[in-house]
């Protein structure tokens, strides 16, 4: 995991008889807006996100930016006494039009289409917006031996209740059928268990579709309280608590799992623009392998119109997710 750069203390030996000469630069108006108007883009990756979660007052996400077409238009203004067009505008192996229409697309549009916006997406980019748009346009990162401690551990705290078995995948119907029907053999468990993990969810929130995996969901054991606790697992490298930007980070995520779980549970999932979205057809024939699953998992399903229909109802008989939500870390040594 990421650790925050520690602070470090300077020693600065005063020299009372030299005075260097400071320069000074004197920065107009014009370039301080273009200096503001490049910040506020930083934190803007993915602009149509800002307005999927308006009950987070206290998100990091500003709630007024400026768009990638704005801060463009400013930039194109040649600063006072320049004469030089700008190296954008010199064509330089691009066109024009291109151009512009690469920039109208939100990278939402761009790399999330067809697949939905993830939960990490927020978090990754609370954490560092460029980083995420270094990945975006460049491919992920590498794995590396944290991240593989990570993943160690979420298999070894699923293989605990879940057993994986192998499907093999024909259609898309076929992916989105057995994405669905995991979440709600998940809910069975947890229902009758008491505890479930590796929890898939798909939701439309705000006029956004998401998708998210909760690490792990508990049922209080008292009858006096029944909404199901969330829980997130973070794995440290390190025997340390984690920093408050890491802290922070685990509460937005569990909180964007929150957001969709009493989403799902408080509104009817809307089945035909979720077929739309994802361009699936609702009446085709599920593989044979596919209904034979869903069959044994007491939920039988011809196409994937009637897996959605299982979904839909298994969410409308559960109360919305609990206000308190857990941020839980394991020590795992790296292999």
């Amino acid at each position: 995991m990421t650790q925050s750069p520690s602070d470090s203390l300077l020693d600065h030996h005063p020299h009372p008889h030299i005075v260097p000469e400071i320069p000074i630069e004197i920065v107009s108006d014009e370039e301080m807006a273009l200096l503001e108007a490049a910040l506020l883009s930083a934190r803007s990756l993915i602009p149509s996100t800002v307005r999927a979660f308006p009950s987070f007052r206290s998100s990091p996400f500003p709630s007024n930016v400026r768009s990638i077409q704005s801060i463009t238009l400013v930039s194109k203004k040649r600063f006072s006494g320049c004469s030089e067009p700008d190296i954008e505008d010199s064509g330089l192996g691009f066109n024009t039009t291109q151009k512009k229409t690469r920039l109208a697309e939100s990278f939402l549009h761009r790399f999330r289409r067809k697949k939905g916006l993830c939960v990490t997406d927020f978090t990754s980019a609370e954490w560092c917006e460029k980083q995420v748009e270094f990945e975006l346009l460049g491919g992920k990162k590498k794995i590396n031996k944290a991240m593989k401690a990570g993943s160690k551990r979420h298999a070894k705290l699923e293989e605990e209740v879940l057993t994986r078995v192998k499907v093999d995948i024909k259609s898309d119907e076929d992916k989105f059928a057995l994405k669905l029907l995991n979440c709600i053999t998940g809910i069975n468990q947890l229902q009758f268990e008491g505890l479930t993990r590796e929890l898939p969810l798909i939701g439309f929130v705000e006029g956004v579709w998401m998708v998210g995996v909760i690490d792990e969901v508990q049922m209080p054991a008292t009858e006096t309280q029944r909404n199901p606790l969330l829980v997130d697992t973070k794995t440290r490298v390190k025997d340390t608590l984690p920093a408050e930007p890491q802290r922070r980070n685990g509460r937005l995520q569990l909180m964007c799992y929150k957001y969709m779980w009493d989403n799902l549970v408080t509104s009817e999932f809307p089945s035909d623009q979720f077929f739309d979205y994802f361009s699936l057809n609702p009446d085709c024939d599920l593989s044979e392998e596919i209904r034979e699953v869903t069959a044994k998992s007491g939920c039988p399903a011809k196409t994937l119109d009637d897996v959605v229909r299982y979904y839909r109802n298994t969410w409308s008989m559960l109360p919305p997710a609990h206000d308190q939500l857990l941020l839980r870390s394991f020590m795992e040594e790296l292999s």
